[in-house]
Parts: C-alpha cells; structure tokens; sequence
C-alpha cells in the first residue's frame, strides 16, 4: 500500500494485490470507503449479501462506514485505489 494523498477527512491510497485473500471473517472500517479496480480483478464478500462480488478493471464499489465486508481473492496482479473519507453534509448539494 502506497498512500498518496492524506488530509483531515480524506485518505487515497494504491494497492498492489497479488493473490491475496482477507483473513477469514469479515472486517469493517469507521469511514467511508471507495475501492476502485484499476487493473486485474477482485471478488469481495459482503456479511448482507449472500454471492460475493467480481470487480474487474474499472468497476468500483463505495462501503458504507461499519458494513462488515471482506476481500475473498485476488487476481495475480490487481491494482487498486482506495478512497477513504468522511462524509460530511453540505446544504449545498
């Protein structure tokens, strides 16, 4: 994981996954999170849902802060961005 943009509400990161899987059980962050296929391809599985989800190069998925997913496999070589930030409400949207 290389981060390459850090600031108060927001963190941007590329991630280089070859083969790899998450450890058993789900786990689940605090912020919002967009994770973006750059490259290879990915299934992740959520708790709530009952078939993981193939991401392919280009496809992303955005989760929600606190829902309980994990990273069942990788391709050899997949190449990600990970968005992480806080949502914040704006009246202007």
């Amino acid at each position: 994981m290389v981060e390459l943009l850090s600031r108060p509400g927001l963190r941007i990161e590329r991630i280089v996954s070859t083969g790899q899987a998450s450890p058993p059980g789900f786990c689940t962050t605090s912020r919002r999170r967009v994770g973006a296929a750059a490259a290879g391809e990915a299934r992740l599985a959520f708790e709530d849902e009952p078939v993981p989800r193939l991401l392919q190069a280009g496809d992303f998925v955005d989760i929600a802060p606190h829902r309980r997913h994990r990273v069942e496999s990788t391709a050899a070589l997949t190449l990600w961005l990970a968005v992480h930030y806080d949502r914040r409400e704006s009246s202007d949207d």
